[in-house]
């Protein structure tokens, strides 16, 4: 499926369905028909809903039905000419809209469908839908729309206030990859949500990821506000990993050994200057960045207190853990332990591995007492593939592929209820 999420119902359904567009726009009811409706051989055509009336919700699904005869063609359309998708079943007798409405949008639907007699219907319909009072925003905090990442890259969503029906918000999330994947999104909290996929993401994969929020019921009165598109790109492959107590750190890429780099890691004592271990991402670059102990509860006057600027610095933590650029350790680098917690590596090491890296590379550091949290930073891949599915609202895995997931509307919920995890 693609990611707005599906599961074998999806995929059985994706296969032999035919996406088509969607009209609307405000306004009364109308049918029409090349030949009216005469015999048990002629088709007949509904639209749900048909048109008039009270505005109607945004998360309504809209419905086209043909008995005694298969659905040709259906249009939906806002009145700004927006389409709406959505998916035709493998018989053709029913057509339903794939994602949530704009609030407070006019739509016209048209459709029309051959009967056993070779005979045409066609019947169109006007409506529109409630505003939105209030609106939830998102922002991506990962990946920027073209960036080129690591295979290890998260899909990182952030909510401006509290997201209380997890599950409506997840069914409207979608990743399409040129690759097949299994994935999987995980809440933290009521404002953060996260794509991981199982196994890191395949090399040089092409990646679209949909947020179908407008419209979108995320909790009492609140609505998603707009739809978003981030599209990216898996790059090489690059895995880093590095040790305490060998005090080395080797980098492969796409499977092949291309640099052993000296190091010099946490100096204990304490767990604020122990290196995290356990399985991190490269977050983030930047040079210079100022190293200050304030940050992590030792400002001025303690007795540990420091204040430096180091250049060619990767995050990879959000406890203030980079490699980084360390001339001043350059002799303890490949044989001990000095620095407050950082990878500490030489000038011409940082400036080749700064360069090198993406965001989204996995980090593994190993030999440490301090283990890495998984909302430390990108910690996500310390949690097990069962426990990351456990945060899913939905409680299942995806299959992110090229082609778009099975319908997420309202009126698909019931039958993902019936489904199971």
């Amino acid at each position: 499926m693609g990611v707005g999420v599906s599961g074998p119902r999806d995929r059985g359904r994706r296969a032999a369905a035919l996406l088509l567009g969607v009209a609307v726009a405000a306004g009364a009811a109308a049918c029409s028909s090349d030949d009216a409706p005469d015999g048990k051989d002629a088709v007949r055509l509904s639209v749900s809903p048909g048109g008039g009336g009270d505005r109607l919700r945004p998360e309504s699904e809209i419905a086209v039905r043909a008995k005694s005869g298969t659905i040709e063609n259906v249009s939906v359309l806002s009145k700004g000419g927006e389409q709406v998708e959505g998916y035709l079943t493998p018989d053709r007798t029913q057509w339903r809209s794939r994602w949530s409405l704009n609030p407070g949008a006019a739509y016209t639907v048209n459709a029309t469908a051959l009967g056993r007699d070779g005979r045409t219907q066609s019947v169109n319909s006007s409506f529109a839908t409630e505003k939105a009072e209030k609106t939830v925003a998102m922002t991506v905090e990962a990946p920027f729309n073209k960036e080129t990442v690591g295979v290890g890259i998260p899909i990182i969503m952030q909510f401006d206030r509290p997201v209380t029906d997890r599950a409506a918000v997840e069914r409207a999330l979608e990743v399409r990859s040129s690759k097949p994947v299994e994935g999987a999104w995980h809440w933290f909290g009521d404002r953060e949500v996260v794509f991981r996929t199982k196994k890191y993401w395949p090399a040089q994969t092409k990646v679209s990821f949909r947020a179908h929020l407008s419209g979108v019921p995320a909790a009492k009165n609140v609505y998603g506000g707009k739809n978003y598109t981030v599209d990216f790109k898996i790059g090489d492959e690059h895995i880093v990993k590095a040790g305490e107590n060998s005090h080395m750190m080797t980098v492969r890429k796409n499977g092949k050994k291309v640099r052993t780099i000296p190091v010099s890691m946490g100096m204990g004592g304490a767990e604020k200057y122990t290196t995290t271990n356990g399985n991190h991402l490269t977050m983030e670059k930047a040079s210079p960045v100022i190293m200050d102990s304030s940050t992590v509860g030792c400002g001025p006057g303690c007795a540990g207190y420091y204040r430096q600027t180091v250049y060619s610095a990767v995050r990879i933590s959000d406890s203030g853990e980079y490699v980084h650029s360390a001339p001043w350790s350059v002799g303890s680098q490949g044989n001990s332990n000095v620095s407050h917690g950082c990878v500490n590596v030489s000038p011409s090491d940082a400036s080749w591995f700064y360069d090198f890296s993406y965001r989204g590379d996995p980090f593994k550091v190993t030999g440490t007492s301090r283990e890495l949290e998984p909302e430390n930073g990108w910690g996500y891949w310390q949690l097990n593939w069962a426990d990351w599915m456990k945060g899913s609202a939905l409680k299942r895995s995806v299959t992110a592929g090229p082609h778009p997931s099975g319908p997420q509307t309202a009126g698909s919920q019931a039958a993902d209820a019936g489904a199971g995890a």
